[in-house]
């Protein structure tokens, strides 16, 4: 799940683990909704879109493929590189540092990486940003594992440090719909209170679309990584981890079906 601690824009160095390996970011983690993507489109006035923290590009490739124009800024320079040979122009800069150099546009766009911004500053700068009628778009990916492979993930961890207590995450801590309750109070309140307070934009619109996709083995054991809860573990210990759910996942047919929520907010420009 995503982390959802205490104004993490505060915590920059948190984010910088995400960029040690840009490449397996980009291959594994997923991307978004067609049906958000299709609203977001609906509700901009025109096809000038900047992305706020772009990352790899992954918010921004689908936005690319219906057409518009999507300008990335990112501050890890790692992530930009990659996002940059995928096709994105992308700016290396922490978003509310940026020169956007007097230029204005129809869509703020931020896919898993608003929490990384001061919600009030940053929302004060897309104000200014946005022509007429401009729309900002905040959104994340929320998941749900099957029991089987959460069980198998604790057991891993277990196998991995075996002389570290370990509890793991209960299925209601892993369910979906507390996973929507939980971001919307931590992160979207916070997020909306700061668009707000601009007294510039409309009252936010509630953004959710849900979707599934079955995950294999290998694409499990990819992905897991780029979540950074593996980050604290010495190499060793992640390769034991690695391995043996694996080997669990393997024991329950190879591949699994992830339910997903997309959410967040969108606000129109006044």
């Amino acid at each position: 799940m995503s982390d959802l601690a205490a104004a993490p824009h505060e915590n920059r160095q948190m984010a910088q683990w995400f960029g040690a390996d840009a490449e397996r970011y980009d291959r594994a983690r997923p991307t978004y909704p067609e049906a958000l993507v299709d609203r977001i489109v609906s509700l901009s006035p025109g096809k000038n879109f900047v992305d706020v923290g772009c990352g790899t590009g992954l918010s921004s490739r689908p936005f690319q493929a219906a057409g518009r124009t999507v300008l990335g800024v990112e501050p890890d320079a790692r992530m930009a590189e990659v996002a940059r040979r995928r096709g994105l122009d992308v700016e290396v800069a922490k978003f509310e540092d940026w020169d956007p150099a007097g230029r204005t546009f129809d869509a703020v766009i931020s896919g898993t990486a608003w929490h990384w911004v001061d919600p009030f500053a940053g929302a004060a700068k897309v104000a200014d940003l946005l022509a007429p009628r401009g729309l900002i778009a905040l959104f994340d990916n929320g998941f749900e594992l099957p029991e089987a492979v959460m069980a198998a993930q604790g057991e891993a961890y277990r196998h991995a440090m075996p002389d570290v207590k370990f509890e793991p995450p209960s299925k209601e801590d892993e369910d979906v719909e507390e996973y929507v309750e939980q971001i919307y109070a931590k992160q979207y309140v916070k997020a909306a209170e700061g668009i707000l307070r601009t007294g510039a934009f409309s009252e936010p619109e509630e953004l959710r679309f849900e979707w599934s996709r079955v995950c294999t083995r290998d694409e499990w054991l990819d992905q897991i990584p780029t979540q950074g809860g593996l980050n604290h573990l010495a190499e060793d210990a992640r390769a034991r981890f690695l391995t043996y759910l694996g080997s669990a996942i393997d024991e329950i047919g190879g591949s699994f079906t992830i339910n997903y929520a997309t959410v967040g907010i969108a606000a129109i420009r006044r």
